[in-house]
Order: C-alpha cells, then sequence, then structure tokens
C-alpha cells in the first residue's frame, strides 16, 4: 500500500512537471508571435516613413530640412550616418531630452568633421603625388623645377606674357579623375585678367607660354589651391589639370 501511495505520488508530480513545462512552452511561443508581430509592425511603419508625400505640409517640411542638412553634411565630406540615431536625436533635442549637452556635441562634430577632412586630404594628396609621378613619364610631358608639367599641344609664335601683364585665355580645369569643374570654353567666352591675380602654378605656366599656344598644365596641389581647396568643387590638397590656350596679352 505505502509502494503504491509513493507510486501515485511520483506520478502526481511528474504530470504537474510536465503540464508546468507545456505551460511555459506554450507562453514562450505566444511571447515570440507578440515580439513577431510587433517586428512586423515596426517594419511597415519603417517603410511608411520612407514613403514621402510633398503634397503633405509637414512631409515636405521635413523632407526639405533632411535634403539641407544632408547637402551640408556632403560638402563636408561625410557620406554615411547611423540614421535612426540621427533621427532619435533630433526628436530628443526637439523635446528638450537630450544626451549630452550642446557644448559636447558641437565638440565631438567638430573633432569628427576635422578628423574626416583630414583623411580624406592625406588620401586626394597622395593620389595627386601619384598622378603626376606616372604623368612625368610619359612623352612630352615637361616638368619645371616647381614640379609644374605641361604638355604643349600646339606652339605658338607669339610674345611670353610676364608676371605684371594681363591675359585673355580659354581654358576647361579638370580634377585628376577628369571631373570639370570650371570650363571658358563651355561657356564660350575667354576670360582676361593679371598673371598676378591666379594661382601659382598659372602664373608660373602663363610665363612659359609664346602668344597662341594650347598646353595641357598638370599642376601639383602645392601650387594650385593647397590645404584651403576652392569651394565645393575643388577640394584641399587637390592636383589640377587644365587645357590652357592662350590668346593675347591685353594692353
Amino acid at each position: 500500500m505505502k509502494n503504491f501511495i509513493l507510486v501515485a505520488i511520483l506520478l502526481l508530480v511528474g504530470g504537474n512537471s510536465y503540464a508546468q513545462k507545456k505551460k511555459d512552452l506554450i507562453a514562450e511561443v505566444a511571447k515570440l508571435k507578440t515580439e513577431a508581430s510587433d517586428l512586423k509592425s515596426q517594419l511597415q511603419e519603417i517603410k511608411k516613413s520612407k514613403s514621402v508625400n510633398l503634397e503633405d505640409s509637414l512631409h515636405k517640411f521635413s523632407y526639405a530640412f533632411g535634403v539641407e542638412i544632408g547637402s551640408n553634411l556632403k560638402a563636408l565630406g561625410i557620406d554615411s550616418l547611423a540614421y535612426t540615431i540621427f533621427a532619435v536625436a533630433l526628436e530628443d533635442a526637439i523635446n528638450g531630452k537630450e544626451k549630452i549637452t550642446s557644448q559636447e556635441a558641437r565638440s565631438e562634430v567638430q573633432n569628427t568633421i576635422q578628423e574626416i577632412q583630414e583623411r580624406k586630404a592625406k588620401e586626394l594628396s597622395k593620389a595627386g603625388e601619384l598622378f603626376l609621378a606616372e604623368n612625368a613619364k610619359r612623352t612630352g610631358i615637361v616638368t619645371t623645377e616647381s614640379g609644374l608639367q605641361y604638355e604643349v599641344i600646339k606652339e605658338g609664335n607669339g610674345a611670353k606674357p610676364v608676371a605684371t601683364d594681363k591675359v585673355k585665355v580659354h581654358y576647361e580645369g579638370k580634377l585628376i579623375d577628369g571631373k570639370v569643374f570650371d570650363s571658358s570654353i563651355e561657356r564660350g567666352e575667354p576670360v582676361v585678367f593679371g598673371l598676378s591675380q591666379v594661382i601659382p602654378g598659372w602664373t608660373e605656366a602663363l610665363q612659359l607660354m609664346p602668344t597662341g599656344s594650347k598646353w595641357k598644365v598638370f599642376i601639383p596641389q602645392d601650387i594650385a589651391y593647397g590645404q584651403r581647396g576652392a569651394g565645393a568643387s575643388i577640394p584641399p590638397y587637390s592636383a589640377l589639370i587644365f587645357d590652357i590656350e592662350l590668346i593675347s596679352i591685353e594692353k
């Protein structure tokens, strides 16, 4: 009788344990289903947020504001962000719940931008040096003491300008990747300027050119715009390429 009671107790305990495990398993499955449903809802919200309705005034303002910020970041050399964190920070700032102070934020932004720009500048400087080193090996390339390189496309027979002269020229300027950043040829109108008003590489090259010449000129960054660059079109430390036609020396 005692053995029977013991067995019954064990079976009851075992049954209760199995029932509890079953309940726990059912609860875990239900929890996973809920989490999956929540995740699906979040994904749907993300998809909806990517649908821009420019007829809606808030959508249009928000999108325009994003374009302004994105364009400025691109000009600074920043090509990626943790976009969800960026959105969280915007919302926190608007609601006065920032996790860091304005001073900390400003310092972080300035330091990061400086690091990015310095890294990109070094890359551009190195790329320019390698390009000019290879270019110097080409037949017909003349390299001066300053590092200026030129190739004569057409040799004129007129006078050579001096540093105090004004000249009329047609030109097209490119980065070493071939991107055109300025072109009087494209505008269809030559330009008049003093040799003292342009970058050192131009001043040097023009004094070597007889009037009527067409040259392709390759200018190292240190006698171009150097570390300052020139607006959004010419990054700092960029070597430059110019097609130059010296039309005349102006009186």
